[in-house]
């Protein structure tokens, strides 16, 4: 392909880069955009492999979350209070950020709080959490700005008519939005800044030198001052020593239901299921605690064991009784690992890494690629 470029495209599309972002994800995105604010002549290339980035930055259920009481007991259990309280500021002060970079119109945000649902087997775990609301009022609250976070809201369960739900918690500092708008406005402000971004050309290899890094592409080589990896669980592929495991989940929305009324967004089985309401639809997805290891891939794909038992809770818990049909069903790849915070680092000379939400990229997303930004600015 590179031989049949025009000159044209050589010396606009191929020239030498201060900084080339692989992937033009929501972190990849944000990044571009600081950088291009921090250094007002910095040439910065954005690499997207697929049409559309193909991870999760338009594939989650736009839950703008920063953690139920389960996770939290959870998370401060694995990591400690300290590191529980840095990961929460930095989910905070991301959302903060991306309702900056973005207007809340635009991304349609609804602060609809988010709820978190108890089976009737989970009476204990219910117990501990609803116990635990004060506690972590006290500890969030200075970050959140609120003295209230979390409350008990079981008393509004006959409302939404939800079967084997005997406990609800809320949280009542968050919300949801629109990714594909949030997407569609980050491409279209990184353009107006002066970033380039080209889709369907992929970063093959990375070659680290000592004053450039050169990337493989199939349109040809580019150099680059710095090269930010801003590819998530798709970063094994140059760094296979990296802590990273993939995490692929899968979504669903029903066609369009008659009468349907759920605001808010919801959490079911310690959150390894989640569902809100889009329009007159139910969006639901998760299930890889069914198959962890089929799910732990960077595969897109859909697997009947999780789409059968969606659509299971669908007719049983969610809508009981009503008979729905499905109109979408699509997966996007998150990326876990061992420590709570985000990767955000100097990988090799003159390639950063800015990676590894663990399932929070909407909320973290934007505060990492700010981060990031500022890392390689110095």
């Amino acid at each position: 392909m590179a031989a049949l470029l025009s000159y044209w495209e050589h010396q606009t599309f191929l020239r030498d880069y201060d900084v080339v972002i692989v992937r033009a994800g929501l972190v990849g995105l944000t990044a571009a955009l600081h950088t291009r604010r921090l250094r007002p002549t910095a040439r910065v290339l954005v690499l997207e492999r697929d049409v559309l980035p193909n991870g999760a930055s338009t594939k989650n259920a736009g839950f703008a979350c920063f953690g139920s009481i389960s996770e939290l007991l959870e998370q401060e259990a694995r990591g400690g209070t300290a590191r529980l309280l840095r990961v929460v500021q930095a989910r905070w002060e991301g959302l903060a950020e991306l309702r900056c970079l973005v207007p809340d119109e635009v991304l349609q945000y609804q602060p609809v709080g988010w709820y978190e649902l108890f089976r009737p087997g989970e009476a204990a775990l219910a117990a501990r959490c609803r116990a635990a609301v004060p506690y972590y009022n006290k500890l969030l609250g200075p970050i959140i700005g609120r003295d209230e976070v979390f409350r008990d809201a079981t008393s509004l369960l006959p409302k939404l008519g939800f079967q084997g739900v005997d406990a609800m918690l809320e949280n009542v500092a968050e919300g949801a939005l629109n990714t594909g708008q949030m997407m569609d406005a980050l491409l279209r402000q990184a353009w107006k800044e002066g970033v380039t971004v080209l889709h369907g050309c992929p970063a093959l290899a990375l070659e680290s030198g000592p004053a450039t890094v050169c990337v493989q592409t199939p349109l040809g080589p580019l150099e680059a001052a710095q090269v930010l990896l801003a590819t998530n669980a798709f970063s094994q592929q140059f760094f296979p020593e990296l802590d990273l495991q993939p995490g692929r989940g899968q979504v669903l929305v029903t066609k369009p239901i008659a009468g349907l009324n759920l605001p808010g967004t919801f959490h079911y089985d310690k959150g390894y299921y989640y569902f809100r309401q889009v329009d007159n639809r139910i969006l639901l997805g998760g299930g890889r605690n069914l198959d962890f290891a089929a799910e732990a891939t960077t595969e897109p794909g859909l697997t009947p064991l999780v789409q059968q038992h969606l659509e299971q809770l669908l007719r049983e818990v969610i809508l009981p009784g009503r008979s729905v049909r499905i109109d979408y069903r699509w997966s996007g790849v998150m990326a876990f690992g061992a420590e709570l915070e985000p990767l955000v680092e100097a990988l090799a000379p003159g390639v950063f890494g800015a990676l590894r939400c663990n399932g929070m990229g909407v909320a973290l997303g934007a505060g990492v690629g700010k981060r990031v930004a500022e890392l390689m600015a110095g």
